[in-house]
């Protein structure tokens, strides 16, 4: 079997977040999915397959779990069909967060998911009632995430997760966020930690701004804003909201081509 890695949401190789993808007949058995994401010990790993409609179906497994929405894989599984696979127009993902749209642009791809407004929290969960030395500005959730906006951008450069605390949330990862220095590049950064799925902290995510671009626009005024995820490896999201979806924007690059052998029987 075929596998691709990429490094999603850059133009350069050993930045923006790394996935596996793999081009699938039928879906793997759940716990097989499951060892071959283990195996690859990537953020995640993407199995995709063709449907009769021309649309694909994508499913997305951490080293731990299959997961509900990823942004990152998705851009690289895009970005292998239009690469290695001769995709010519927009393709159509089915995926446990719906339909899901990718399309060419210039210097890379343009995705498009869900707008999941943010949903504000009047306490820290429980879990986290140690995690944070100064209060955070503000804090919010969506369906899968905790959200801690640290007032700015240093701050958030600065966080030392602790992970052993942050692990006690399970699956549900944490979001630190804060608004970037006048003059700079980007308007907002962000990191993500989900430890309880195997990943201690997620290079680049585009699930996480179909909440944090909301968030940010309405804070700031503006609907089109360019985000920085400041990871050990980093990585750039042009943002757009419009009033029920957010377009994400960033390139991809191919690091390796691989023959999977997996076990019979």
């Amino acid at each position: 079997m075929r596998m691709y890695q990429v490094d999603a949401f850059t133009d350069r190789l050993f930045e923006g977040n790394p996935a596996a993808v793999l081009v699938v007949d039928e879906w793997l058995a759940d716990e097989l999915a499951v060892s071959v994401a283990s195996e690859n010990n990537l953020a995640e790993t993407a199995f995709v397959r063709s449907r009769s409609d021309g649309a694909w179906d994508l499913r997305w497994f951490a080293p731990a779990q299959e997961v509900d929405f990823c942004g990152h894989a998705t851009i690289a599984t895009a970005h292998i069909l239009f690469t290695e696979l001769g995709a010519s127009s927009t393709l159509v993902f089915h995926t446990r967060v719906g339909a899901l749209r990718v399309s060419q642009v210039r210097g890379g791809y343009r995705l498009d998911v869900p707008r999941l407004d943010p949903e504000p929290l009047a306490v820290l969960p429980q879990e986290l009632s140690g995690v944070f030395s100064v209060p955070p500005a503000g804090i919010f959730r969506n369906f899968e995430n905790i959200f801690a906006d640290l007032g700015n951008a240093d701050a958030v450069r600065a966080f030392v997760p602790d992970l052993a605390e942050i692990s006690r949330l399970g699956p549900v990862g944490l979001v630190v966020t804060g608004q970037e220095s006048t003059g700079r590049r980007a308007h907002f950064v962000s990191r993500y930690f989900v430890p309880g799925a195997g990943i201690p902290e997620d290079p680049v995510t585009g699930s996480i701004h179909a909440t944090l671009v909301p968030y940010w626009a309405a804070r700031l005024g503006l609907d089109r804003l360019t985000a920085y995820q400041a990871s050990s490896r980093g990585g750039w999201l042009g943002c757009e909201l419009t009033e029920d979806r957010v377009l994400l924007e960033g390139g991809a690059v191919t690091f390796m081509r691989a023959d999977v052998t997996l076990p019979t029987g």
